[in-house]
């Protein structure tokens, strides 16, 4: 379960990071909510060595492979085409 005090900690985190570059949009509480429980969650499948952790790092791993041989088999054309 996550703890409130965590969570709000977690808010207050994003308040502090000071950017090099303004945002274009704002970013409301939902969203800063649903991205830190997002990340806690997350965070404690690792500690107590989940499976279905286990799995979608396995399966991200597989999603990098081959998003990079896609893009080494698509590069040369589309670069060419960037260029015109």
């Amino acid at each position: 379960m996550i703890d409130k005090d965590e969570l709000l900690e977690a808010l207050n985190f994003d308040r502090e990071v000071e950017t090099k570059t303004p945002t274009k949009y704002t970013t409301t509480r939902q969203t800063k909510i649903r991205k830190a429980t997002g990340q806690m969650s997350t965070a404690q499948a690792r500690e107590r060595n989940d499976p279905l952790y286990k799995r979608m790092i396995r399966y991200r791993e597989l999603y990098y492979k081959y998003r990079d041989l896609v893009h080494r088999k698509y590069r040369p054309g589309i670069k060419a085409r960037a260029r015109r």
